[in-house]
């Protein structure tokens, strides 16, 4: 029988040659959701194992956030694991019930999640979009893609539409401080809170350093 510690050696091993990573998007990113979703799938009373798995595969396949096939990703990922998954020894439901949370967990696919395995996924893996870590993310995406830190004469949005296209800081507007509505688990939606909170924290002292 399949057991957790062997499941996550075997995925750690698999994602080391058929992984592309990025800054954003790589093994520490990885392990930081399993770790979420574990927390969460205990709190919540979810199959560990599925999730893990789920966490572990959801981003197989990456692409770059201003790639057009981006919202095509997630659904590729579970594609791709299917294999995988199939030499693990998982039977054809917990290959179906890992599948749909690898594509549910993505933001950009807009799939509403079914089972308390993809809620906990999603909501695991939109809690490293917040806090602290959420905040260095979405900086060294801004870097990568040669995007303005923020737009000079309304740098917080108050009077424009936000083009996150742009400008780095337009993303906490566009997206990551609405993030916090969209969970699906009460301990999720608890953390995320909390992680929001320090976001707002920190666009306060931004606006106090560049308005001195």
């Amino acid at each position: 029988m399949l057991t957790l510690d062997t499941l996550e050696q075997a995925c750690k091993v698999y994602l080391v040659d058929e992984m592309e990573q990025d800054s954003a998007h790589d093994l520490e990113h990885l392990g930081r959701v399993v770790h979420q979703s574990k927390k969460l799938a205990l709190q919540e009373g979810a199959d560990v194992l599925i999730v893990a798995a789920a966490a572990w595969l959801h981003d197989l396949v990456n692409y770059p956030k201003d790639d057009p096939k981006r919202a095509q990703a997630s659904f590729d990922s579970a594609t791709k694991a299917e294999p995988f998954l199939k030499r693990l020894g998982f039977d054809s439901a917990d290959i179906c019930a890992i599948q749909h949370a690898i594509v549910t967990h993505s933001y950009s696919a807009q799939v509403t999640p079914r089972t308390l395995e993809a809620k906990v996924v999603q909501d695991a893996d939109r809690l490293d979009a917040l806090g602290a870590i959420g905040i260095a993310r979405c900086m060294m995406v801004g870097g990568r893609l040669d995007r303005s830190l923020y737009e000079a004469l309304d740098p917080f949005c108050r009077e424009r539409e936000p083009n996150d296209l742009l400008y780095t800081v337009d993303h906490f507007y566009k997206k990551l401080l609405s993030l916090d509505s969209s969970f699906q688990t009460f301990s999720g939606r608890k953390e995320a809170q909390r992680r929001s909170q320090f976001m707002r924290t920190f666009l306060d002292q931004l606006a106090s350093e560049i308005s001195e």
